[in-house]
């Protein structure tokens, strides 16, 4: 019995996160995103494609002052260096503000040997997903600036050992209680 659950891997714990969207991947979300036009796409227009400030999930409303602080940082770069959307924005100052649309998808599944898992000996965490964080600012209704960040492809591995197995975190609480 103790061989067939070493070998069970479907035995060990999974999760998933998801920002609830439309988009199922970073790749749908950044060209929805790119159909939107500087100076010309309206705000209607662009809760059509899929991002809606009010109504989205996971969206952040930047106000004017730190807007400027996100599109131009550093005061030395002078008004005419920065993009035409950012130039215009700054110029209008609390009649501009942004948005920040954060997307994800992030799945994590534990693989390896239950027995080795479930003792805390040895665990594998294998992460997988993608994050999308597109940035629109608006003034007077219309898009004058937008820009996407983002993991488009997330794929790391966690591997922890215990050599003491079970045991482990005793030592850590009583060192901990050693040391305070």
């Amino acid at each position: 019995m103790c061989l067939g659950l070493g070998a069970c891997t479907s035995l060990l714990p999974s999760s998933s996160a998801v920002s609830p969207s439309q988009f199922g991947s970073y790749e749908a979300a950044r060209q929805a995103l790119e159909k939107s036009v500087p100076y010309q796409t309206t705000l209607e227009e662009l809760k059509a494609l899929g991002f809606d400030p009010y109504a989205s999930v996971n969206v952040t409303v930047i106000p004017y002052p730190e807007v400027v602080s996100r599109l131009a940082p550093y005061s030395g770069v002078p008004l005419e260096a920065l993009d035409r959307g950012v130039r215009d924005c700054i110029l209008a100052q609390t009649r501009c503000s942004a948005y920040v649309f954060h997307i994800a998808r992030n799945d994590r599944q534990r693989d390896g040997n239950f027995i080795l898992d479930f003792l805390n000996f040895r665990r594998n965490v294998q992460q997988t997903g993608w994050t999308f964080d597109g940035m629109v600012v608006v003034r007077d209704g219309v898009v004058l600036f937008r820009n996407v960040a983002g993991a488009p492809n997330i794929n790391t591995t966690e591997k922890t050992v215990n050599p003491l197995g079970p045991f482990q975190r005793a030592g850590e609480s009583s060192g901990d209680l050693v040391l305070h």
